[in-house]
């Protein structure tokens, strides 16, 4: 089992910086493969991007590229999403995810853990 929690969300201007963090406990957090994803209210979840279980690697969504930034530290068993240049569009609450076998994956189905989610919300 992997307990995700993330936290750091918060109501921002557009044009603003925010980021999050996800702590994970339970297993060896350098096992996993760590994704962000979003959900804003009536829409699908949505994927951000995701980094390898080494932090060589990542895959971005492309309405977020060259905003937003993933990284991890596997000594603190933590991911973060530095988020700037922010949008009302980017209005979401967004979770992270660990994946055990599959890496570097966009689909929500193919991770096996879930955090409950922080909320970011974007004025315009």
């Amino acid at each position: 089992q992997v307990q995700l929690v993330e936290s750091g969300g918060g109501l921002v201007q557009a044009g603003g910086s925010l980021k999050l963090s996800c702590a994970a406990s339970g297993r060896t957090f350098s096992s996993y493969s760590m994704g962000w994803f979003r959900q804003a209210p009536g829409m699908e979840r949505e994927f951000v991007g995701v980094i390898s279980r080494s932090g060589g690697s990542v895959r971005d969504a492309d309405s977020v590229e060259g905003r937003f930034t993933i990284s991890r530290d596997n000594a603190k068993n933590t991911v973060y999403l530095q988020m700037n240049s922010l949008e009302p569009e980017d209005t979401a609450v967004y979770y992270c995810a660990a994946a055990g076998s599959l890496i570097m994956v966009a689909r929500a189905k193919d991770y096996d853990y879930w955090g409950q989610g922080t909320q970011v919300t974007v004025s315009s």
